[in-house]
């Protein structure tokens, strides 16, 4: 029995590991195509602290967003576990969780993109991605702060959701 939890420890590390190595790729991809123009690598490159500062929010976030459906995954193997890791209750157990953490991520990255759309619209007056490409902090704050608020929430629906399913 230990070496079969060391096995399923093992096994949840892996899957995590993946997970969040495709999230935060998405998420940086996801960024690249919302940034209206902005080379986040370039920028980064010239030490521009506030495209920094968004960078770090959306890993962040997708972070956030990950842990709780990586917790989910993990109570998904346990009752797997409880049921019979490799019958069919198993294997909706397993595959449940999966697709709960896929669709939190996707979730994340939406809600997102949509909040940035919204604070663009919602400030008129500041056109924040030109403002991040002249190195505004301020405005990289107030973007991040938008950018981990959004998955603090969605983070809250994807434990929802974990708890509904499984």
């Amino acid at each position: 029995m230990l070496w079969a939890n060391a096995i399923v420890g093992i096994i949840q590390l892996l899957i995590a590991i993946i997970l969040a190595v495709v999230a935060l790729y998405i998420g940086f991809s996801v960024l690249s195509k919302i940034n209206k123009g902005l080379d986040e690598e370039k920028e980064l490159a010239k030490g521009n602290v506030a495209v920094g500062i968004i960078v770090a929010a959306v890993f962040f976030a997708i972070a956030i967003v990950v842990q709780s459906g990586v917790s989910g995954v993990s109570l998904g193997i346990a009752k797997a576990m409880s049921v019979g890791l490799f019958s069919v209750d198993g294997f909706v157990a397993i595959g449940v969780a999966i697709l709960q953490l896929v669709l939190g991520i996707v979730l994340a990255v939406a809600a997102i993109y949509l909040a940035l759309n919204i604070l663009d619209r919602l400030t008129k007056g500041v056109n924040e991605f030109e403002e991040i490409k002249k190195g505004n902090v301020a405005v990289a704050l107030e973007m991040a702060g938008v950018i981990v608020a959004v998955a603090v929430i969605i983070q809250s629906g994807v434990i929802g959701i974990t708890t509904a399913l499984i």
